[in-house]
This record gives structure tokens, sequence and C-alpha cells, in this order.
């Protein structure tokens, strides 16, 4: 068998999902637990102030390679208010960290037009930022940031999904900014970003995985209005994220189709169906569970559609996989 040939994971990319969660359990052991799973939480007084720190990750690198930094801001502001949406707290003001090696006008200049966009996706504000050149320590540059939300106490998910519930999806933009690893390792076996891509509307290969990550905070009211029990953001981990609505079964039986990205990056790197639904969010970005009696008037009122059912039990399943 040739290295072509040889099954890609995301672990022999060089991301291990359970080494990253083993090392992010010590790292809140040592700190102690907060309040909050996608946010943290601090209680106000009457509100609560969300918090939520995130980064774009190696999609950075194929930016660098084309030569185009102009919508890696969205998907750092895009990574931050979607986990405040799914904690039930509406993002208000956004924060920057840029770590170079060697200043750029140019890229700095892209970067910030990407982060006003995303602001106005989102809604929020862009309240100041930090820029370190740090040629010792980085290599190109890493983009990360902090959103600060606010919800009125009976505004917050109560976060557990129940036995019964529905679930509604909404669909992604694409990759969005998880996995990217592992597909850069899929998608340059036999050719480069620059290469023409095959599907979709895309210019270059790598035009497709620098499709910004989906802004969610519009389905903050209705999901509220509905009365949703708890939401998931559909990153690292997959379809795995799903646990995090709580402990029950979630049975998956009508998902949105994976863009042609997936299908792509699925062939190239003989990735297994199991791998990708652990990997990637497979056209579906974010999923909320709620009560079935209102689930089709979320769905009409999200453009998202009913795609499963919370059962007792544990895991995800979907497509004929358990995850």
């Amino acid at each position: 068998m040739s290295d072509d040939d040889e099954e890609l994971t995301y672990a022999s990319a060089g991301v291990d999902i359970a080494e990253s969660e083993a090392a992010t359990a010590a790292l809140v052991d040592a700190v102690g637990e907060s309040d909050g799973d996608y946010a943290g939480l601090l209680d106000i007084g009457d509100r609560y102030l969300g918090l939520a720190t995130d980064g774009v990750g190696t999609k950075l690198l194929v930016a660098e390679a084309l030569g185009d930094y102009s919508t890696v801001g969205i998907d750092c502001i895009a990574m931050n208010a979607n986990d405040l949406v799914a904690a039930g707290v509406r993002p208000v003001a956004f924060v920057d960290y840029l770590a170079v090696d060697e200043p750029d006008e140019a890229f700095a200049e892209q970067v910030g037009e990407g982060l006003a966009a995303g602001a106005e996706r989102a809604g929020i504000e862009l309240v100041g930022g930090e820029t370190a050149v740090m040629p010792e320590v980085i290599n190109g540059l890493d983009l990360a940031g902090t959103c600060a939300g606010l919800a009125a106490k009976d505004a917050i998910f109560p976060g557990h999904a129940e036995v019964g519930d529905a679930l509604i999806g909404v669909p992604s933009a694409g990759i969005h900014s998880n996995g990217l690893t592992l597909a850069r390792e899929a998608v340059t076996r036999q050719g480069s970003y620059t290469d023409p891509c095959p599907f979709g509307d895309y210019d270059r290969l790598g035009d497709a995985l620098l499709e910004p990550t989906r802004i969610y905070t519009d389905l903050l009211d209705p999901m509220r209005e509905h009365g949703v029990h708890a939401a998931a953001h559909v990153t690292g981990g997959g379809w795995t994220n799903l646990d995090r609505l709580g402990d029950a079964r979630y049975v998956i039986e009508d998902a949105f189709d994976p863009q042609p990205v997936f299908e792509f990056v699925q062939e190239t790197g003989n990735v297994s169906d199991e791998e990708m639904y652990r990997t990637f969010n497979m056209g579906t970005g974010f999923v909320a569970a709620l009560d079935p009696a209102d689930a089709e008037s979320l769905a009409g009122a999200v453009d998202g559609r009913v795609i499963g059912r919370v059962e007792s039990g544990t895991g995800v399943s979907i497509r004929g996989l358990e995850l």
C-alpha cells in the first residue's frame, strides 16, 4: 500500500482528540471548574456575563499558502460568538490577539477587514486587541480572540436535553475552522491548495477550505422563543459534540447532506465514515434540542429542519454509524 492509499485519521494527521481532551481535563482540574460548557458564565447580579475564547487554528496555514487572509477574521469571531449562542448568551463585544513572527501591513489589513466583517455579521463591537511580534515563538502568525456576552438569568438555556426532545439542525457553510489538520493533509496528498477546484464555485482548492465559518447569532432569539433546552455548536470532535447536550442518546435520521468539500477530503485522504463524523460538522453546524411540539416551528424560523431525536442511553447514532 502506498502512502497515498493509507487511511488518514485526525490522530495520524497530528491531532489526537483523546489526548487533547485529557490535556484539557488536566488544565481544568488545576484551575478549578467554572459554570458553563461552551462559555464561561459569571454571575454579575441580575445577569450573566459570558466569556468564550478560541482561535482559527491551522486554517491559517491555508490562508498563508494562498496569500489570502481576508476571511480568517470572520472565522475567529464565529468560533467564539457561536459558543456563546450555544449557551443562550448574546455576544456583544470582541477583542483579538494577533501574534506574528514579523509585522506585515498587508496581511494585518486583511485580518482586520475579516474581523470587521465578522463583527458586522455577528452584530457585535470590536473593542480592542493586541498585536505581538514574537519571532522566536511564532512561525508565521496566530490569530485568536475572546468574545463577551450578556444574558438575563432566565434567558440561559437549561443546558440539558430531555429524553423525547426533537433535534433541530442548521446547515454549516462547509468545513468551518475545525479538522483542518486532517483536511489539509488529505487534499495535499496529490496536489496543492492552488490547484483548480473540481467542485463548487471556488477557483482554487484552497478557497473551498477557506470558506468562512457561519455565524449563528441570528438563531438566538428564535431558540429562546421556542424554549430550547440545550444547543450544540458542532466544532472540534464533529458530531460527538452532541454529548455536550447531556447524558442521553442522540439519534440523527435526517442530517443535512455534507458539502462536496467533505467528499473530496474523504476520497483523497481515504478517511472512514466514522472518522469524518468524529472530526467534521459534515454539513450541519448547529443543533438544538427542544420539545417536539415546538420543533417544526423553530425549524421554519431558523431555516433548519428536524434531524433527529433524543432517547435514553448514550452515544450518537448518525447514518448507521455509532459514534
